[in-house]
């Protein structure tokens, strides 16, 4: 799914106009019908409805939403049009003036002095003061109103964007002056600010309104965000002949483990092997053969000369990826085992966990990283490699300019995991849950996207579905163990239940999150 940015949604609504032979005013009436919808499904009609609309067309659905409620029932709606400039759009206008034929209905257009109505914690307040389309942060009375109705206890839902909160970055607003939702209804697809952390208090539950607008359109214009779905993922998946055997799957050699974290290895070799790949072989400290042979005998392993940690990565036989990191310490020895790598592989690279470290312990590493190589930090190992970085957005920023100035692949790992490309292009995965907040979560997580890279897909493609399938497998074992049961190998457990629900195109344990 693209993720368009606010500027482009105009050219896209008037593309369906256009196609479907409607004017603007029917589809604000349908994305109104949906909001609607959406609020009755969740409220009765004896509750109390405040409707806050603004001068544009945000006003303009929430006026639509108004009167829409007010005709199934829900004779409590009052109205309040902010028209402080004596400015409305022609389409916010047109619903002002079917609204102020009913009779019965509360309406107030406010284009002086307000006096705020009482809200209390049993009210609804429908936010449809300012979207996505904003250009300038919330000033003067509208931050007055927003502290307000944020203050009331009221449940809050925001049509397109909370007001005062832009589409995409918001580095230089205050989310003190933003409304904060309790639901946040937009149409067709989220927008970039909904996917950072920081945001996450002021849009609350998310939830996209399919309102038809022109796919044609949309497949036309170019994006460079993307959320992942599991049917752009299932073309990806190659079928297996029936004449086949293991080195058609690849080989992927694991650098993993040392004394006390022989787990992560462990962890890595089961979630590869479940995810497909033909062999596997782990080379670590010599110690650490007993637990990794026993934990998982379908893995093969080579021992380091050293007893307690890796000092050597020189490959001995022909891998299709080397994934190094999980567990395997920052002593200076394996740092610089991990140089001598970086200078040498000419094999796709996968860098995870203490191989990070080990650069951030040696930041010149960075450099020498192969280009297509890929790197799957979480948000501390990223600023240990690239500085402090005050939000997720900040961050994001940083990871599209070091994915292009290194031309390698970053999987920025969070609730919704990035995967950014060295093109810029940035790929959300809505995947996962908290119970995947577990030790060893990481660890599963290398082993999938070796086992892909291993069988032969490009970086890129190996790092977007393994991402996509590592959530799900987490979502399948929430569902089965609780979030706060589940453990990391309850997630690789179920990687090949994961990609078989992907080929079937069975999305029963997708999250309904749009």
């Amino acid at each position: 799914m693209k993720i368009f940015a606010s500027s482009v949604i105009p050219e896209i609504d008037k593309a369906t106009c256009e196609a479907q032979n409607i004017n603007s005013i029917e589809l604000m009436e349908r994305a109104a019908q949906e909001v609607s919808c959406e609020i009755i499904s969740r409220f009765l009609p004896n509750k109390r409805i405040v409707v806050v609309a603004g001068p544009g067309n945000n006003g303009g659905d929430a006026l639509a939403v108004a009167r829409l409620l007010f005709e199934q029932g829900y004779k409590k709606v009052e109205v309040f049009l902010f028209n402080v400039k004596g400015k409305l759009s022609h389409d916010c206008d047109e619903e002002r003036k079917k609204l102020i034929k009913i009779d019965e209905l509360d309406f107030t257009e406010i284009k002086r002095e307000f006096n705020p109505p009482y809200l209390g914690e049993n009210d609804v307040v429908v936010d449809g003061l300012f979207g996505s389309g904003l250009k300038q942060p919330l000033q003067g009375g509208f931050v007055a109103l927003s502290r307000y109705i944020n203050d009331s206890g009221a449940y809050v839902i925001s049509i397109d964007t909370p007001s005062g909160l832009f589409g995409e970055w918001n580095d230089s607003t205050s989310r003190r002056d933003m409304i904060h939702a309790n639901l946040t209804l937009t149409f067709q697809m989220p927008r970039l600010s909904f996917f950072f952390e920081e945001n996450a208090d002021v849009i609350g539950e998310w939830k996209v309104l399919d309102i038809d607008l022109d796919q044609a359109k949309m497949k036309e214009l170019p994006a460079d965000i993307m959320l992942v779905e599991a049917r752009s993922v299932r073309p990806l998946l190659r079928p297996r002949p029936v004449f086949s055997a293991k080195r058609d799957y690849g080989s992927a050699m694991l650098m993993a483990g040392s004394t006390g974290m022989m787990g992560a290895a462990v962890m890595a070799a089961r979630a590869a092997l479940k995810s497909g790949a033909g062999l596997v072989t782990v080379h670590s400290g010599n110690g650490g053969i007993n637990i990794l042979q026993t934990a998982v005998p379908e893995a093969m392993f080579e021992p380091d000369r050293n007893e307690y940690y890796i000092s050597n990565m020189t490959i001995h036989h022909d891998h299709q990826v080397v994934a190094v990191g999980p567990g395997i310490g920052t002593n200076d020895a394996t740092v610089d085992a991990l140089e001598k790598l970086m200078l040498n592989c000419k094999r796709p690279l996968l860098l995870d966990a203490d191989a990070l470290n080990c650069i951030a312990k040696k930041p010149a590493l960075l450099t020498m990283m192969p280009p297509q190589t890929v790197i799957t930090p979480h948000i501390g190992e990223f600023d240990r490699l690239f500085g402090e970085h005050r939000s997720s957005e900040e961050r994001l920023r940083k990871a599209i300019d070091m994915a292009k100035y290194y031309n390698i692949i970053i999987v920025l790992k969070g609730h919704f995991t990035a995967t950014v490309r060295p093109t810029g292009r940035v790929y959300f995965n809505p995947t996962g849950n908290p119970g995947m907040a577990t030790a060893g979560a990481g660890d599963v997580l290398t082993g999938v996207i070796a086992a892909f890279m291993a069988q032969g897909y490009r970086p890129e493609h190996a790092a977007t579905i393994g991402v996509f399938l590592h959530g799900l497998a987490g979502d399948i074992a929430a569902e089965k163990h609780g979030e706060f049961g589940m453990t990391a190998s309850d997630i690789a457990d179920n990687i090949g239940q994961a990609i078989k629900e992907v080929i079937l195109h069975d999305n029963s344990h997708l999250k309904t999150i749009f």
